[in-house]
């Protein structure tokens, strides 16, 4: 069984999301289904249906959390220096808009590029690895190949 890296503050985000699925979501979805079944006939109650749907929604993410967790390898990042690796925040520059990023190098299941959170996966996440401050990286995107230069790395 393949571990999945985390950070301990992916490990925890997730954990937490879980514990609020079982102690908060779980049980108010299953009272929402009990009150719509007073209602009468199931087959023409939406509030039934829509309970019952979101029961299996949350069902199937507190799974998904559960498979995540068990299998989680977390990261101190706290401990790591030197060039790029996961965990790894970085400070990029295009070099062709001089438009300034910043991203953490995190595992897939806490990845999130609006907040930052590039999966370490992902074309530039994979150029970036082992690359140090001042370098420059060519990465071939879907919109195209872009040139980046590494004006920081940081370890938190």
């Amino acid at each position: 069984m393949e571990k999945i890296p985390l950070t301990k503050q992916g490990f925890a985000k997730l954990d937490a999301e879980l514990k609020h699925l079982k102690s908060e979501a779980r049980p108010n979805v299953i009272r929402a289904i009990a009150e719509a079944r007073e209602h009468g006939d199931l087959s023409e109650n939406a509030e039934y249906h829509a309970a019952r749907e979101q029961q299996s929604h949350i069902e199937g993410r507190v799974a998904e959390l559960e498979g995540i967790l068990g299998r989680a390898n977390v990261i101190d990042t706290s401990r790591l220096s030197g060039a790029i690796k996961f965990g790894a925040t970085i400070k990029i520059v295009d070099e062709e808009t001089d438009e300034e990023k910043a991203y953490q190098i995190v595992g897939e299941a806490e990845a999130d590029i609006e907040n930052g959170r590039l999966n370490i996966k992902s074309p530039l996440a994979r150029a970036l690895i082992g690359k140090e401050v001042g370098d420059s990286v060519e990465v071939k995107t879907p919109g195209g190949v872009r040139d980046y230069e590494i004006l920081d790395i940081q370890y938190v």
